[in-house]
């Protein structure tokens, strides 16, 4: 037992010696603090897309579980507070970043969300019953706009 709390703490001390090492500025001696990484959602080029694309997620989520209990789409974001993990103050438009439109006859809905301003860190997202987020670089997203690609 003791071997093994010596080979942990062991272990411990050499990686973090290690980590610190390579924070050292080489000649200076001194750490150099490290940037958070942000946890982004696959696929997302920046905080604010991660956000939206998790609150597509949500929707999507949403949507589902409305379906199942209501055989139809919800007809307005507010129609879907409390299913799944909606809440009132994600059926409102105004996303900071993004602005929601949210359209649905209750047999298929389309979901977009538009930047309020567009560049690289803010592309336009659309998605619709068929489950499948798409990502345009310019103008407004659609159904004919390419796939989020969500892996590297």
């Amino acid at each position: 037992m003791k071997f093994l709390a010596r080979l942990m703490l062991a272990c411990f001390l050499a990686v973090g010696t290690a980590v610190f090492a390579a924070q050292v500025t080489a000649g200076q001696g001194t750490a150099q603090p490290v940037a958070a990484q942000p946890n982004l959602q696959p696929g997302a080029n920046s905080p604010a897309e991660s956000a939206a694309i998790a609150y597509m997620r949500t929707v999507l989520r949403s949507e589902y579980l409305y379906k199942q209990k209501h055989h139809q789409y919800a007809k307005t974001l507010a129609d879907l507070v409390g299913s799944g993990s909606m809440t009132k103050r994600m059926a409102r438009t105004d996303r900071g970043e993004y602005k929601v439109r949210y359209t649905s006859n209750g047999e298929k809905y389309d979901l977009v969300l538009v930047p309020a301003t567009a560049d690289d860190q803010h592309r336009s997202f659309f998605v619709n019953q068929d489950a499948k987020i798409r990502a345009a670089d310019h103008g407004e997203a659609t159904a004919e706009s390419p796939l989020l690609i969500t892996r590297h």
